[in-house]
């Protein structure tokens, strides 16, 4: 590829490579402060569809070393949504060292909170919220379950928030750094937001889950016990891995859901929900 960029990412090592200039430095200034492998674990191909789509009607395919061959293409303005997306691919199809369970994770007291929903139930912004209170943001995409230990390992990449997040973000954290603003993307309205200098510098520093969390926005505030049953067929519809990893994962998931109460949390605005998670919150 014509211009590329390595980056460190918890326990991940990526190499991003472009027809374009502009999308590595767009990535080489919001993750300045990451370290660089020199030996990455995945590649990720940020291509024109054409030759001469470089210039022309731009848009890439996103590829790598593992692909999707029928995703379809991204314009060249949202080259920094096609490359997160194409990382997101690598450790999807690619990953086996961990338990992959589609989720944001937060730190406090050396214990993990761990938040699974669809897109769109807020996972994102309520770990950005949280972040912002104290708690040290661990992950907004995959939460990464160790099977021989079952620690909760960080992976605290660019902070995607969607729509209404955005804004909800820039309210609670004036000073953190943002990516450019992303329009009509297939989810709508997306920034990118860095996470801080503590959850840069403590990516190799796993922690106990301690809460399993299933929030939902948009509706009344609710909060109901989750029974182990029910979160396992929630988390291994999350999972996307799980079935690869065969016994391994089995281990893992039921471990995990033995050992860690879970909850099911509606709620309607930010502050609501920052106060069922302090309620549910063991004591240290």
């Amino acid at each position: 590829m014509r211009h590329a960029l390595s980056l460190r990412i918890g326990p991940f090592g990526f190499r991003i490579g472009s027809d374009w200039r502009a999308p590595i430095e767009t990535l080489a200034d919001l993750y300045a402060d990451y370290p660089r492998p020199e030996l990455p674990d995945y590649t990720v191909r940020l291509e024109a569809l054409r030759p001469w789509r470089r210039w022309i009607r731009p848009a890439m395919a996103v590829s790598g070393d593992y692909m999707l061959p029928d995703a379809a293409p991204l314009p060249l303005a949202q080259a920094l949504l096609a490359a997160e997306m194409g990382m997101n691919l690598q450790l999807a199809l690619g990953a086996r060292r961990f338990l992959l369970l589609h989720a944001s994770a937060v730190e406090r007291d050396g214990r993990a909170l761990l938040m699974s929903g669809e897109s769109g139930a807020g996972k994102s912004t309520l770990a950005t919220l949280l972040a912002a209170r104290g708690w040290r943001f661990m992950g907004d995409e995959f939460a990464l379950i160790e099977p021989e230990t079952g620690l909760a390992w960080p992976l605290p990449r660019l902070i995607s928030l969607k729509n209404d997040g955005v804004s909800a973000a820039a309210r609670v954290w004036p000073g953190a750094r943002f990516g450019p603003l992303l329009h009509d993307t297939p989810k709508g309205t997306i920034r990118h937001l860095v996470p801080d200098a503590t959850a840069i510098a403590a990516m190799d520093e796993p922690v106990q889950p301690a809460v399993l969390l299933f929030p939902r926005f948009g509706a009344a505030a609710a909060v109901r016990a989750v029974p182990p049953g029910e979160a396992f067929v929630r988390l291994t519809q999350a999972s996307t891995n799980y079935v690869a990893l065969g016994e391994a994962g089995f281990a893992a998931l039921t471990a995990l859901i033995r050992g860690v109460p879970a909850y099911a949390v509606d709620y309607p605005d930010g502050e609501t929900a920052i106060a069922q998670v302090e309620a549910l919150w063991p004591e240290p």
